[in-house]
């Protein structure tokens, strides 16, 4: 059921709610019939949209580790590791969305995983200009690279005004997690 015209789409910026339109999205696709990948970058496994796309007929959710420290908090060999997970999830992330014919390719935080050299900007690149045609390309995260956003036929910024964790309010269950 996929369009013959998959586009690429960024949402990026600082403000909450590019995960929330990247998952509402391919709730979306999947509620038309269309096979949807999701992979999640820099992500541990607690979050709430998790529960529920994995039980969606059609989404393939991959997998995440239980616990993710931020990238600024590892030692050179936990980079090295983790450089090497985030590399293979998008390549399995990739290689699943051309064998499995998905309509939608949902690659929540990548712009992240790339500004902080967890996945090679070369290998996402690569993969923009080969996929297939009817391949719709969700891209999320802080601080695309130029050639994300070349490549981008939407892009959308979620911009913060306010915060609640200004206030010291730290994220909820089922709103931010």
């Amino acid at each position: 059921m996929a369009e013959e015209n998959g586009l690429v789409q960024i949402y990026y910026g600082d403000g909450k709610g590019k995960t929330t339109a990247a998952m509402g999205l391919a709730v979306r696709a999947a509620g038309r019939g269309n096979p949807v990948v999701i992979a999640q970058f820099l992500k541990s496994a607690d979050s709430g949209e998790r529960l529920i796309l994995g039980k969606l007929s059609g989404v393939t959710l991959l997998e995440v580790p239980d616990e993710m420290k931020f990238v600024f908090a590892m030692n050179e060999e936990e980079k090295r590791a983790e450089r090497e997970r985030q590399t293979a999830l998008f390549e399995k992330a990739a290689a699943l969305s051309e064998l499995n014919g998905a309509g939608v390719l949902v690659l929540d935080e990548l712009c992240s995983a790339v500004s902080t050299g967890m996945v090679p900007l070369e290998l996402v690149t690569a993969f923009l200009d080969r996929r297939p045609a009817e391949l719709e390309v969700v891209i999320t995260g802080r601080d695309p690279a130029a050639e994300l956003e070349r490549r981008a036929d939407y892009i959308t910024e979620m911009k913060k005004i306010r915060h609640p964790f200004e206030q010291g309010i730290p994220a909820r269950l089922g709103i931010e997690k």
